[in-house]
This record gives structure tokens, sequence and C-alpha cells, in this order.
């Protein structure tokens, strides 16, 4: 049997591109379990390699992890592995690439204090969202009393928002824009934005949660196959055969029953976390990570964006239409629509290392930054030379799950890096 090659004069642990074409030959023992490290667990027993019967993918999407779909997240349990191994209660990590909040949400139940920055402002909404301390009375007053608006809203007949158009039958949606126009049916478009009205003038204590819940909804309710919630090209406005449902679909043209759905499972997220939450501090900021002073940290646990393979803000195109969200994915590193190329690389590289650079600042001597990435082009050895920091290990990881059902099956490295100057 072919096993992975250990150098444990430098504690490095990676895998051959033979052994790499053979996931069944990657552990020397059982995954590990996240709850049962501890500092004093050896590198070497991190197997990280889960199979879904060893992590369901109710567990990798427990509580508020699954608060709203985000392309690209790691699972919880990976970051849990990593605060056990490196941090305790009272310290502060720090999170430059915070996205979806895997790593703050982590954090706050182990009573560990957390900074996160991401550049987008959806991603800062979610994280916000799902870090909150709620009162699980209110936030569930909150929820079904707008769902139960929306609804006489929805059966009355009278002009009461004024987001309707001349006649209650014509579902022709105003005040809206093209984008908008071109992706929603008209009902499911004048649904969403009556909720959206709704928040504005209802005087409500949880906006960012129900904004979540109103993303979440219009990216089901779009005018798009089935099967291609993640990707769609162009929208569907014919029926189709669906390759999910293997039988002929039609597009959605409501979107009500995506914003009740998903009023209950939030609710029920939430009121899950609520027993987890923790008193333990947490920022987070919708600014740049190369360039923000940042407080004393005590290390970092992050998974950086790759090269070329996710464009974030677009993934959420829809979420900054409808919530009029700021855009700046010209200052995404690493955004797909720049391209893998040697160019593209050598950009990516510069600017992951100007934010390593700056974490860098804020870590005292012998911190840790944990680093997960799939690094294809072999862009994190030079990235780790430039930013003044010693490689501890490169865990190889096999990865046949992220947090979703459906994932293609790949390898990401796991680097653990100190600081040493």
């Amino acid at each position: 049997m072919l096993e992975p090659r250990i150098d444990t004069e430098r504690t490095l642990f990676h895998l051959t591109s033979e052994e790499k074409r053979v996931p069944a030959y990657l552990s020397l023992q059982q995954p590990v379990k996240a709850n049962k490290v501890t500092r004093d667990t050896p590198l070497e027993d991190l197997n990280l390699n889960w199979t879904e019967r060893d992590l369901p993918e109710k567990e990798r999407t427990k509580h508020v992890h699954r608060l709203h779909p985000y392309l690209g997240k790691f699972i919880p349990q990976l970051v849990e592995v990593f605060l056990r191994k490196y941090f305790e209660q009272g310290q502060t990590i720090f999170d430059p690439f915070c996205g979806s909040g895997t790593a703050l949400v982590q954090a706050n139940e182990m009573g560990i204090n957390a900074i996160g920055y991401d550049i987008s402002e959806f991603n800062i909404l979610l994280c916000k969202a799902k870090l909150e301390h709620y009162d699980i009375k209110q936030v569930r007053s909150e929820i079904f009393d707008i769902l139960a608006k929306l609804r006489s809203t929805i059966h009355s007949r009278e002009k009461q928002t004024k987001l309707w158009a001349d006649s209650p039958d014509d579902f022709t949606p105003v005040n809206t824009d093209e984008y908008m126009r071109k992706w929603f049916a008209p009902r499911a478009l004048n649904e969403l934005l009556t909720y959206r009205y709704l928040i504005e003038k209802g005087n409500y204590r949880y906006q960012d949660l129900l904004k979540v819940i109103l993303s979440r909804s219009a990216r089901s309710a779009r005018l798009t196959t089935h099967y291609d919630l993640d990707f769609p090209k162009i929208p569907q406005v014919e029926p189709y055969w669906c390759y999910k449902h293997a039988r002929m679909c039609s597009p959605v043209n409501e979107a009500f029953r995506f914003l009740a759905r998903y009023s209950i499972d939030t609710f029920h997220r939430i009121e899950e976390f609520s027993r987890l939450w923790t008193n333990a501090r947490y920022a987070i900021h919708h600014a740049d990570s190369r360039n923000v002073k940042l407080p004393p940290i005590d290390g970092v646990i992050t998974s950086p964006p790759y090269v070329g393979l996710i464009d974030y803000h677009e993934q959420h195109a829809y979420a900054y239409h409808l919530l009029g969200l700021k855009d700046r994915r010209s200052e995404e590193i690493g955004a797909a629509a720049n391209g893998s190329g040697y160019e593209a690389q050598r950009q990516y590289q510069a600017n992951i290392v100007k934010v390593f650079q700056n974490a860098v600042t804020a870590i005292p001597y012998g911190g840790r930054l944990v680093v997960i990435v799939h690094d294809r082009a072999n862009l994190y050895n030079e990235i780790a030379l430039k930013c003044g920091v010693e490689v501890d290990a490169v865990l190889e990881r096999h990865v046949n799950r992220r947090t979703g059902r459906r994932s293609n099956e790949f390898f990401e490295s796991v680097f653990v890096w100190r600081k040493t100057a």
C-alpha cells in the first residue's frame, strides 16, 4: 500500500502525484474527530480526510453555517481542529477573508474572540446576521410578522406600497433595474420588492437577518433551471427538461413560497446557534485586509480565494441589485474574471503577500497562521518566504465535500506558519 511521505525533520506532510490519484491510500489512521483535538495532539495525527460517513452533510452545515448558500467556504470542523490546536478562550483570531463567517462563528462557539475583514459587502451582511446575539422571542416575532404582512399585501387588491403598477392585477414591477427585470418573473419580483419595502418601513430590530432571508429567497426565485442555481448563464423563461428532477419543469414565477420556507429554516438555525453562542468579542469590517491597521491578534485562520476560480461579487449579484449593496469587485483578489494565467498568478501572489505581511505585524512572536488553500499553482511557499514566517507544517487534505452535496473532489493544503521574527 502506498503511504503519504512524512518528512519528520521539517514536519511537512505531502503526497506524490501518484498518491493524489489514489484517495484510498491517503490515511494511516481514522480521520480525526474535531472535538477531540487538544494542544497536545501531534500534527501527524491530524488526518483531515473526512468522508461523507465520517462527517455527514448535516454536521458540515450545522446551525447558522447554512443560513445562506455560499460557494467556496470551508467546513467548520476544519476550523475547529486548528482553533483547538493553537488557540484558547480569551485569545483573538483574525480572518482577513472572512467570507460567509465560518471561522468567526466557530471561534465564537468556542469562546475565542474573532476579527473578520472582507471586501464584499454581502459577506459582511451575512457574517453580522450569523453572529448577532438574538433575543429569540423578538427575532421569531419579526421573522413571522413580516411574512404575515407580505401575505396580506399579496392577497390585497389595494395599492398599499406604491411598488405595484396602476392595476393591482398587473404584476409589472416598478422602481427596479434591468438586471432584476431580466432575472425574475414579474410576480416574483414584486413579492421580493414588497418584502424589501416592509423591511425598510417596518422598524425591525433585526433587519440584517431579514435581508439574508430575502437574498436567499431571491436566489431560489430567479429565472433559472433547478439544477443550475450556482452558475446560471441566461434566464430560463420556457419549460425545460430538469436533470435534477428527471422531468419537465417550469421556471419559477413567484417568491413567497421561498420566503416562507426560508423564514422557518432561518429561525430554527438561529435558535440552535443561540444555545451555543458565547459572549466572546467579535468585529466584522467591510474593508481591504491589504492596508487596514489591525489591533493586536494572536493568530490567523483563513481560507483565501483561489486564483481564477470564483467571482465572489458575481455569485451574489442578485443580492447586490436587490439590496443596493456597494459593488467592489474590482478589488477582489484572484477573481475568476482575471483568469488563472501567469500574470494573474503573479498579481494574486503579490496581493496575498500584502495581506499576510499586514497580519504578521499584529501577531506576537510564535503566533500561528493557518491558511487553507488549493495551491495548484504552487504559490504559497514563496508567499511564506516573503511574509517572513516559518513553515511548521503543510498538511495535504483530500476534499470530497465542502459544505454541500454536489462538489467535485480535489486536494487542498493546510499551511501552518509561525511568526519567528
